[in-house]
Formats: structure tokens, sequence, C-alpha cells
């Protein structure tokens, strides 16, 4: 048998309060959602959702567009001006 524990949680009133309601219009308590959740991370060994940051793409995403901008300014050119760079850039197209 196995053994039950106690979670508490701080929440915002209304997103709690939203929640209950959501959760009751498909026959489920607040606990019970809960533990769905919860069981759903276990099972799959990942988190039921589409976590995106502000800009629209994944946590990975981001991180690896900011390595490689960083990686960019680290390792890449730099030019005096716009039309140094632009006739590089046109010398460059063969």
């Amino acid at each position: 048998m196995s053994t039950q524990t106690t979670i508490q949680i701080r929440i915002d009133s209304k997103i709690k309060r939203e929640a209950k309601r959501t959760l009751e219009e498909i026959g489920l308590d607040l606990s019970s959602g809960l533990k769905l959740f919860l069981h759903n991370i276990a099972i799959t060994q990942s988190v039921p959702l589409d976590l995106r940051t502000a800009n629209g793409f994944t946590i990975r995403q981001e991180q690896e567009m900011l390595r490689e901008a960083k990686d960019a300014l680290e390792k890449g050119r730099r030019y005096v001006g716009v039309r140094k760079m632009h006739e590089e850039v046109l010398s460059s197209e063969d």
C-alpha cells in the first residue's frame, strides 16, 4: 500500500478560483485535477505543458539562440560601417 502525503501551495486566489471552475466543468475537484497533473508528470517524466518564453520559443530554443548570438558577437566579423560590410558581402557572393 502506498503512503499518502500532503502538499501545500500558495497561489493567487483568482487563479485558484478559475482553475477550480474549469475543473468542475469536467467533473473534477481541485484536488483530483492536481493529482492528475502530478501523475502525468510522474508517468511521462515531463511537464505536460507547452512552456514558452515571452518571445514564443521554448526555454531550450531561446537558450540556444542566445548562445549562438553570443558566439557570433565573440567570433564574428566586425566592420567599420555598413558600406564596408556591404562591399565584403557582395564580393564574397561568387
